[in-house]
């Protein structure tokens, strides 16, 4: 009989020419099952979905109770919703006063797209300022702002009028004008390996968009939902943004995205056109049910005041490896560079073998990306720095 593994092949349409193929037959905390039982370690979290690891028994009981209610109803924004309601308030409730109105989607690059159109809408403006070696997604807009032109090439035109500037270069800030509708940033860029913004470019990217009148979007969606040591990655750097995008950690697994703003900036999408932005199945109530219950196991369970323990615990374990030429982090985002992807491959496979999932970078392909559920315990940490210290071991020579 033919196997699972082979119609995955067969039938799922590929992403690479190489994928891992791992079967999972059930997941809990901060481990995957396969059918034969063997345990894996996540230290991805699905890439910085499972923040309150896989199956947290609250997200798992607000997605049962809200089945038992309703499921779709009608596109959204016509009708109230008390999941989508009560996450609305929710968010507004820990977020400064300047980003109190949410759109739900459905993806991180859907909100990319969402927050794009709206920096347009509100400022009249066409150009869009983003930074090289930044990741917003795969959808059209999202791509234009990408960093990486060998995955932007092969789709050739996209959106006209946008320019890419060296993150963390504050020089290259003069680049925003009255002509800038929008500026572009992570926090923390993540598929670039970890690069965090330093203090004085945040700061002046902040000033730089006020002064001008460009909006400032910051893509919080592999930071946010306490991934950095704070809730939100911009609380590190005493700013607020103008818009915010929100994905991955944020449904507790299920798939849910939004974009953040004011009341006064979010408005422009209702008129001139009316439905100046639309999407069926954003904000639907089950995804909307997960993502409150998340939200309050963060919360309520001091995920985000743990980070910087279990932080420093990562490194003590690991930094000092002589196999590890750069170890960086924001909080729980890791990433150890290992000089070469071939070193890079070997850890990944090694993982695998031993039992832990690790993954590497898209813009930098000689580190190893470590973002374990904010769950982990200490004990757990041990085990698994115990089975990549034995990789790193094996890999020393190559």
């Amino acid at each position: 009989m033919i196997s699972n593994r082979q119609l995955f092949l067969n039938h799922v349409a590929q992403t690479s020419h190489s994928p891992l193929a791992l079967e999972i037959e059930r997941a809990e905390g901060v481990f995957l099952y396969s059918p034969t039982g063997k345990r894996y370690f996540d230290l991805i979290s699905g890439i910085s979905v499972s923040n309150t690891g896989h199956r947290h028994p609250s997200v798992i009981h607000a997605i049962k109770e809200q089945l038992d209610r309703y499921l779709h109803t009608l596109v959204y924004g016509e009708f109230v919703l008390m999941p989508q309601v009560k996450l609305a308030k929710a968010l507004a409730d820990v977020l400064p006063p300047a980003l109190s109105s949410t759109y739900f989607v459905n993806s991180g690059t859907e909100a990319v797209e969402g927050a794009l159109k709206l920096a347009k809408r509100f400022t009249g403006r066409g150009e869009i300022i983003a930074f090289k070696k930044a990741y917003h997604g795969s959808t059209h807009g999202s791509l234009s702002v990408m960093g990486g032109d060998t995955l932007q090439k092969p789709f050739y035109p996209l959106l006209p009028d946008v320019k890419h500037l060296t993150f963390n270069r504050i020089e290259d800030l003069d680049e925003i004008s009255g002509r800038t509708a929008c500026v572009i940033a992570e926090p923390v860029q993540g598929e670039a390996g970890v690069i965090p913004a330093t203090q004085e470019f945040m700061q002046q990217l902040r000033k730089k968009c006020s002064d001008t009148g460009a909006l400032l979007i910051l893509d919080e969606i592999q930071t946010g939902f306490g991934r950095t040591g704070k809730l939100f990655g911009f609380e590190n750097y005493g700013i607020v943004p103008d818009i915010m995008t929100i994905a991955k950690g944020m449904g507790g697994g299920m798939p849910i995205g939004a974009f953040v703003s004011s009341g006064e900036i979010m408005s422009r999408l209702s008129n001139e056109p009316a439905l100046g932005h639309m999407t069926t199945f954003g904000g639907h109530p089950v995804c909307c049910a997960a993502a409150l219950a998340n939200l309050e196991v963060i919360r309520n369970e001091r995920l985000v005041e743990q980070v910087s323990a279990k932080a420093a615990f990562w490194k003590e374990k690991l930094a000092s490896h002589p196999a590890v030429q750069e170890y960086r982090s924001s909080g729980l985002m890791i990433a150890l560079d290992l000089g070469s992807f071939e070193k890079v491959q070997a850890l990944i496979e090694f993982g695998i073998e031993n039992g832990i999932i690790t993954d590497w970078f898209l813009f930098n392909p000689n580190s190893v990306r470590l973002c374990p559920p904010l769950t982990i315990s200490s004990a757990e940490i041990q085990e698994a720095c115990g089975i990549l210290l034995a990789g790193l071991e094996r890999i020393a020579a190559l």
